[in-house]
């Protein structure tokens, strides 16, 4: 008898979760973190933005194929139109902290706090629908690109409470 079928809920992927996030955060903290004070948020902003714009890809959990048959719509449909509309203020955040907006700190908040609820609501739906037998080639994501996703909100996080100094304009320390 399979132990992992004897349980409510499989722990394969909220492992796979934790790990990623342990190991995204780990490698954060050894070549961002000691760098933060002297980052700008251009700097420090613009990459991370630019790979949350790639969220997006969430829409895969509405195509099969991507996706094997009987993906809960409880869980894809959410996440799909979550990341998608995280993708958006995503670019919104970064065109403003590439010009220089005084709104700048203001979208990067938004983007970061939807950004991350939308990934713990994702998680805790695909667990309650019990979509991950369901991701097939998709499974990439949960497993590896959800953990990078909350690691890069955590850092934006510890930047906004404790860095971002007002007055930055685009031209200054592009980094």
């Amino acid at each position: 008898m399979n132990f992992l079928a004897t349980l409510p809920v499989n722990p394969i992927l909220p492992v796979n979760l934790l790990l990623g996030y342990g190991i995204f955060i780990t490698a954060l903290r050894i070549y961002v973190w000691p760098r933060l004070p002297m980052l700008s948020p251009q700097a420090l902003l613009t990459p991370i933005l630019l790979l949350h714009m790639m969220r997006e890809l969430g829409l895969m959990f509405m195509f099969e194929g991507a996706t094997l048959p009987g993906m809960p719509a409880g869980f894809a449909v959410p996440a799909a139109w979550g990341d998608l509309a995280a993708a958006v203020l995503a670019l919104i955040a970064l065109r403003a902290v590439r010009t220089g907006a005084a709104s700048a700190r203001h979208w990067v908040w938004v983007f970061n706090l939807f950004g991350t609820a939308d990934l713990i609501n994702a998680i805790a739906m695909a667990i309650t629908h019990q979509s991950a037998p369901h991701l097939g080639a998709a499974y990439w994501i949960p497993a590896f690109w959800v953990p990078m996703l909350l690691a890069t909100h955590t850092v934006v996080f510890v930047y906004l409470w404790r860095h971002w100094r007002p007055a930055t304009g685009p031209a200054q320390n592009l980094g």
